[in-house]
């Protein structure tokens, strides 16, 4: 290959590099669809954020944040919104109004990179149950869909008393801070029919929602 060649090789390669970087970094519109399968569950309002790959709102085995607990404990995603809008890792945040019932859907809209998801709410009637996605992977490009788990913030035992549940359900109190809980985060085991809770009626088995990510441009 003669010089000229190789330099026009060359300045072809770092034209396309260049092109391909630019459009990774381009932002792009995702639709998240969350749909509840439970059978007696509600969800409280969503919170959804488009980060960066090296975030995580919550760790299996650890104490849960404040802002993890004010949604686990009382569905308030004010104080992780704050917290969000604050973080130089996230892109877009957008967030549901309004319970979201057994079978029904809601669809948040998004802008972001090639990044990860996020989203988290309440399980009404529970003590300090939340479902959540944390940081998956955003589609590079069609939709792709995520079962999500229920999670106990362990910051409030389970007594499944309804002075200590909010909701239309119960109509408790949200917070419970003289309650130390069992102090980290764990994947729910589900109700267990003490209280006044009954485990046919809201008690759950396996993943509680469907969320669907499509890549819209």
């Amino acid at each position: 290959m003669n010089a000229k060649l190789s330099l026009a090789a060359l300045a072809l390669m770092t034209t396309t590099v260049g092109v391909a970087q630019a459009e990774s970094a381009y932002p792009h519109k995702y639709s998240v669809t969350i749909t509840n399968i439970t059978k007696g569950v509600s969800f409280t309002p969503f919170i959804a954020a488009a980060h960066k790959n090296n975030m995580r709102v919550f760790h299996i085995g650890e104490t849960a944040s404040e802002e993890i607990v004010a949604i686990a404990e009382g569905g308030n995603i004010a104080p992780l919104q704050e917290k969000l809008s604050a973080s130089k890792k996230v892109f877009d945040i957008a967030s549901s109004e309004g319970l979201l019932g057994p079978g029904e859907s809601v669809t948040l809209e998004l802008d972001g990179k090639n990044g990860r998801l996020t989203l988290a709410s309440m399980l009404l009637p529970t003590n300090d149950t939340f479902v959540s996605l944390n940081g998956v992977r955003l589609p590079w490009y069609g939709k792709v869909t995520y079962l999500a788990k229920a999670y106990d913030a362990g910051s409030e035992n389970n007594d499944e008393l309804c002075a200590n549940i909010p909701g239309p359900t119960c109509g408790g109190a949200a917070l419970s801070p003289e309650d130390a809980g069992e102090g980290y985060v764990y994947p729910s085991p589900t109700l267990h029919g003490e209280g006044d809770l009954s485990v046919e009626a809201y008690g759950w088995s396996g993943p509680v929602a469907k969320v669907t990510i499509e890549k819209m441009w």
